[in-house]
Order: structure tokens, then sequence, then C-alpha cells
């Protein structure tokens, strides 16, 4: 009887063509919300014509496909080979957002922002072996205090989209009216009512469910019209470099660079996750490879008119609750996405979600960022002085352009580019006082900054 070859893990089995297609596109159901949120979100705060955000739907959809198919099946030595999807990743919301505004009218803002992106991603793409290395530059109380400011820094646009958007401010018509708050107070609510639920799949796409019900709803009261659909062709292909030549300004790729460093803890933790739940040993080439995949489709994204990608933690997710482990599962879903991403007649469709729905559900996604932050920095022993005030002074910095849009105004460019981000500013400090304080420092911390007690509450006699 001859002898059976070595068995194929359930990461590189093939599944029949049905299965692949059914769980191909459940993946991206919960992928799709993240991925067309981000370029409504920085269209909205930048100025974008609907004609711009549409083609920018169609290129993220179109290069996220990519970008999946490169880090799940592999190229070379770029790519995981697990059953990882990449998306837009949603720590560059705000630094994206920043840079746009900071520009002279929204086109400039977007070279600038393509950039940022072509150079973080080439960074990262040639960086990759050596990135291991630096991550102890960027422990929980760094990349803590970084998503906590990023959270807290994006809040105002969404609470501004729940109050009608910026160009209802900027009229003058009806800002902050109850009609607009209904409508983002609903769809919040029933964003909220999705989750308590308690259904995993449910919540993976609650967000999605929220702006398609919310959008339903004011189409059906006469609010929201869908005359963007007409105007759209049935088919496109985006092309490199739609909007003209990328621009090069320090400011922007700083901020690009500091999103990367944070994107990079998060493929990190998120392939060892993968790995755990497939059954699969992560090695340090295996990450190796992963993060060149994210700086290989980053550098895809600032070239198709697209952003900065990563792994999805939220397909992590839907991995372990389908059981299914193979990663051709997740090519099947990057086709799908490919396809999507070549008709704009859908992306009109997700480009005329009115801004009050989409800030009710951005209030949940932003707050939530602001979240995870928190929720990273529980990991840090606050109760040592010197880490409070890492945490103390890089949120308080973080709002100066927020509170005084003004303090960059006098200075040279490139400087006040960084001035103009809270993200930035904020980022810079954590990774600065981090290394003053705990990574430079040989002396050990004294006893009572070490351990500082909680407050008494004051009592009366």
């Amino acid at each position: 009887m001859p002898e059976e070859g070595p068995r194929r893990h359930p990461v590189d089995e093939v599944l029949p063509v049905p299965k692949l297609a059914l769980y191909g596109f459940q993946h991206v159901l919960a992928f799709y919300a993240g991925a067309v949120v981000v370029p409504i979100l920085v269209a909205g705060a930048i100025g974008l014509s609907p004609q711009q955000l549409v083609y920018l739907i169609n290129a993220d959809l179109f290069t996220c496909g990519i970008a999946t198919i490169i880090q799940s099946l592999g190229v070379w030595r770029i790519g995981i080979r697990l059953p990882i999807v990449q998306g837009v990743t949603f720590t560059a919301v705000a630094p994206m957002i920043a840079i746009g505004q900071g520009a002279a009218n929204a086109t400039a803002g977007l070279l600038a922002i393509y950039g940022a992106t072509i150079t973080a991603g080439l960074v990262t793409l040639v960086a990759a072996p050596f990135l291991g290395r630096v991550l102890r530059f960027f422990p929980p109380l760094v990349t803590g205090t970084v998503l906590t400011i990023m959270g807290l820094v994006l809040l105002p646009n969404a609470l501004t989209d729940a109050a009608g958007g910026a160009a209802a401010k900027a009229a003058g018509k009806d800002f902050g009216s109850w009609k607009h708050l209904m409508y983002a107070g609903g769809t919040l609510l029933f964003i909220v009512v999705l989750y308590r639920l308690r259904r995993p799949f449910l919540s993976s796409i609650a967000v999605l469910l929220g702006l398609v019900g919310g959008t339903v709803v004011s189409y059906a009261l006469g609010d929201t019209a869908f005359d963007q659909v007409g105007k759209s062709d049935w088919f496109g292909v985006t092309t490199p470099f739609h909007y003209g030549a990328p621009t090069f300004h320090i400011g922007p790729i700083i901020a690009m660079l500091l999103v990367m460093m944070v994107t990079v803890v998060e493929t990190v933790g998120d392939s060892k996750a993968t790995g755990e739940i497939v059954g699969k040993d992560v090695t340090d080439a295996d990450i190796t490879r992963a993060l060149r995949a994210d700086g290989l489709s980053t550098f895809l994204g600032g070239s198709l008119n697209a952003f900065p990608y990563t792994c999805f933690a939220q397909n992590v997710g839907l991995v372990r609750l389908t059981g299914v482990r193979s990663r051709f599962v997740v090519v099947a879903a990057g086709a799908v996405m490919i396809v999507l991403g070549l008709f704009p007649k859908a992306a009109a469709y997700v480009a005329s979600i009115p801004p009050d729905v989409l800030g009710g559900a951005a209030v949940a996604m932003f707050g939530m960022v602001a979240v995870v932050g928190i929720q990273t920095l529980a990991k840090v022993d606050l109760r040592q002085e010197r880490n409070a005030l890492v945490v103390a002074v890089s949120i308080a910095l973080a709002l100066l352009p927020t509170v005084v849009p003004q303090f960059g105004e006098n200075m040279p460019k490139d400087v006040a580019a960084i001035l103009n981000s809270g993200i930035t500013i904020g980022s810079i400090s954590a990774i600065v006082l981090n290394l003053v304080f705990n990574v430079f420092t040989r002396t050990p911390p004294q006893e009572e900054d070490a351990a500082v007690p909680p407050a008494e509450p004051a009592t009366t006699s």
C-alpha cells in the first residue's frame, strides 16, 4: 500500500467553488462598512465633490481586493498566506483629514495624502525585516495613548456630521436641527440594539446595517436623494494617479509614518491571533512577510487613489466564528472586492448616505477607537507618575489644534503641517516622553514614583 504524502494544512485547502463564493462573500459583508466609511469620512471632512467620493469608494474597494489577495495568497516573500483580509486602517483617518484640511483645496489635500501614503508604504516594505526590533519603542503606553488621541480628535468630525455636516454648517441651513439629530440618534440607537442582541455575525455588520437602515428611512421621508446614481457610469476602472502627481511634504509624511508604526503593532497582533485560530505557527519570517504586504498594499493605495492598508481585526474574529480556516476563502473575498470596485453606480449609492446618518454611526466607531486606546492603557501601570505624565501631556498637546487652530499660522509651512495635526503632535509627544522616561533613563523609578496610591476620597468629621 503506497504511503500517503504529508497532509495539507486546512489553511492551504482549496474548497469547492460554491463554498469559496459563499464564505468569501460573508467576509466581504463583515468588511464592507469599514472599507467604505473611511473614504466617506475623509471626503466629507476635506470637501470633496460627490463624483470624487464615488471614485474614491471604487478605488478603495478595488485596491482592498488586490491587497487582500497579496496578503492571503502571497507573492514571492510578500504576504503571510493566512486567511487575513486587508482593509483601510482606521488609524489613518484623523491624520488624513488633518492633512487634507491643511491643504489649499480638496484636490491638493488628496495629493498630499497620497504622497505621504506612498512614502510610508515604501518605508514599511523595505524596513519590514527590522521593524520588529523597534516595537519596543511602541509599548502599550505609546500605542494606547495614540489610539485614545485618535478617537478624541475624530469625535468632533462625527458630531459635526450628526448635526448636518460641514456643508450645512457653512451654509447656515438647519445645522444642529432636531431632524438631523433624530436621524443621527436613530442610527446610533439601531447600531446599539444590534450589538445588544449579542449575535456575533450581526454585530460584525451592525454599522453597515445601521447606515443602510438610516439611509432608507431618510429616503422614505424625502430627505435623501440618489441623483448621483443616475450620473454615474455602470463600469469604471481606477487608474494610477487619477488626480495628478502626488506631492511630498515632511509633515504629512511624519504623520503617515506614525500611522504605519501603529499598524505594525496591529498586524503583529492580528497575525499571531489568526495563527492561533487556524492552528498554524506564526514565525518571525511570517511576520516579516505580513509587514511587507502592508507596505506594498499601502504603496499601491497611494498610487491607485486609495489609502494605507492593514489587517482587518473583525475578519479575524469571523474566521474564529465560522471555523473556516482556508486562506483561499479570503482570496475569493478579495476577488469579490475587485469586482465591486468596478461598478461606480454601486459606489454612488454608498456615497448618497446622508451626513447625519453617517455621523450617528461615526460617533460609535470613533468612540470605540478611543475605548480601544483606553483598554490598551489599562495594561499600563498609571500609578507611576512618569507614565501618567506621558498620557496627560500627549492628550493635552493633541487638543491644541482643535482649541487654538491659529497656532501654526505664523510658522513655516512644514512646521505648521505638524502643528495643525493633533494626532501628529500627540503621537510625537508620547514617543519622545516614553523614550525620556522609560527607555533612555538608567535609574529605576523611585518607590513613591513606582506605586503612587490612589487618592483617598475626602472625608468630613
